[in-house]
């Protein structure tokens, strides 16, 4: 009886310390019931940057989005993109992505294309930050598609300012 409730015992511990561990996963581990995933940001654009609407880099930071469902097409209206400050953008228009599909998000102004795969922000001032930053992928329903934080030390090893998640 003795040997039956020390693993007993063990177990529950053990049982403790995954719950406890599993607890502590940061939050881009949690896999979301969402066709729509943030595909990569390039975080840190090219170049000096520069966030005046005429001749700045804004348009070089941006954030890819793809449709990583095999049979359905998903409208993008609705669906928002909000950094760790609270800065945010809303996809107002239909966007809509066929399976295997993509779509760019960038910063500056300029027109919106489903045949070039891209959508602006019209908003010249960059969104992510170079150092770290979060970013949080909402369904037009409020609960969340993909959310993925970063530090430039962790996970841009080649130090390009791209980060791909998902493949």
């Amino acid at each position: 009886m003795r040997i039956r409730r020390t693993l007993t015992a063990t177990a529950t511990t053990a049982a403790v310390t995954l719950l406890g561990l599993a607890a502590a996963v940061p939050a881009q581990a949690a896999e979301y019931s969402s066709a729509l995933k943030i595909k990569g940001v390039q975080y840190d654009a090219p170049g000096r940057d520069s966030n005046k609407c005429s001749g700045g880099n804004t348009k070089n930071e941006y954030l890819t989005i793809k449709n990583y469902s095999k049979t359905a097409t998903v409208n993008l209206k609705g669906y928002k993109v909000k950094d760790a400050a609270g800065n945010t953008f809303t996809f107002k228009n239909s966007h809509t992505l066929q399976p295997g599909d993509y779509i760019s998000l960038r910063g500056g102004r300029g027109t919106d294309s489903d045949a070039k795969n891209v959508v602006y922000r019209q908003n010249c001032n960059f969104i992510w930050n170079n150092d770290k930053d979060t970013i949080y992928f909402y369904k037009p329903s409020g609960s969340r598609a993909d959310v993925h934080a970063y530090t430039k030390k962790s996970n841009d090893r080649d130090g390009n300012g791209y980060i791909t998640y998902h493949g």
